[in-house]
């Protein structure tokens, strides 16, 4: 009889809880995942109703025999509140042979996290493995990745269809595929982790408050020879940057926050030499100023975040030390 779960489940929430009990709902659903899993919510001192919402949430779905709710004093970002929800649920309920990081704003298929952990279960030396990721109708949402470089900068901004051509085999992000391929790293969305990972190279590096912490991650887990995997069997509707508000799509984007940019530094300095970050950086401003030109050219709509490319400047010069 096993003493502790096969799947931990860590959700980091900040305001938004109603999302979450729309996830905890979803994971409820039988068949979604094994049956003993076990799932932690973390809320990062939201300062809101979540401490009232989401254990209620829990009470609603029937889930408090296997759920745990984590209040933190802080919110020290998405690292963070997973390695927090981590080491509670470990202490609690031991460890168990794979962790499924999942975003608030996602609500995992009826059956849609099963496949990651057969997966799992049949490929011992993957690591890490990833959901498809999609719409509430279904499209397709990029979620299998390349690691950047100084190439992939360039074609990520310019947004030119005959440049992508030229550069698709440095493209960061991956083809569709309809079987699992492998890939450099995935988005932590929905990213379930073998534990024996976890215990080689660590947690999350907290340093990155916001974004780059699963390529960061994804990298590290490389280096020790892990694989990392697309599975496209598991299915979880993502409503892209509806907890963090960068990516947006059904209101108007902000102001880039400093993290991203602070993140993508330290992505490249804790990886990379000092050079090989300048090329990056100088490659990510010629590709975004060439669109930028051709959009004031051609007259269409601005889609960035207001003042992106001089924010992405001013940010540039100073890379953090790992």
């Amino acid at each position: 009889m096993r003493s502790s779960p096969k799947l931990l489940v860590v959700i980091v929430n900040y305001r938004t809880a109603r999302m979450v009990s729309d996830c905890l709902a979803a994971l409820a659903v039988p068949g979604t995942v094994p049956q003993d899993t076990q799932i932690v919510v973390v809320d990062g001192a939201s300062g809101d109703d979540s401490t009232d919402v989401i254990p209620a949430a829990i009470r609603q779905n029937a889930l408090s025999d296997r759920m745990s709710f984590l209040p933190l004093a802080v919110n020290g970002g998405f690292a963070y509140g997973n390695n927090r929800g981590m080491e509670h649920a470990i202490g609690r309920f031991g460890k168990p042979d794979y962790v499924l990081f999942l975003n608030p704003d996602t609500v995992p298929r009826p059956g849609g996290v099963s496949p990651l952990v057969a997966f799992m279960d049949a490929s011992p030396r993957t690591g890490i493995a990833g959901s498809r990721l999609e719409d509430p109708d279904g499209t397709q949402q990029a979620c299998a990745f390349r690691f950047p470089s100084p190439i992939a900068e360039f074609e990520s901004q310019v947004r030119f269809g005959p440049m992508t051509r030229i550069l698709e085999r440095w493209r960061v992000v991956r083809e569709f595929s309809e079987a699992p391929i492998r890939v450099d790293w995935v988005s932590g969305a929905s990213m379930i982790v073998r534990m024996e990972v976890i215990d080689e190279i660590g947690g999350m590096d907290e340093d990155f408050f916001l974004y780059y912490e699963e390529v960061d991650f994804c990298r590290r887990a490389a280096r020790r020879g892990w694989e990392c995997w697309h599975v496209p069997e598991s299915r979880v509707v993502h409503l892209v940057g509806q907890s963090t508000g960068i990516t947006a799509r059904d209101r108007k984007i902000g102001r880039r926050p400093p993290y991203w940019f602070e993140s993508r530094q330290r992505y490249y300095s804790k990886h990379h030499r000092r050079l090989y970050g300048r090329l990056a950086d100088m490659a990510w401003i010629a590709g975004q100023s060439l669109w930028e030109a051709r959009q004031r050219l051609q007259r269409r709509p601005a889609i960035d975040p207001p003042h992106l490319l001089r924010d992405f400047i001013r940010h540039a010069g100073v890379p953090k030390a790992p």
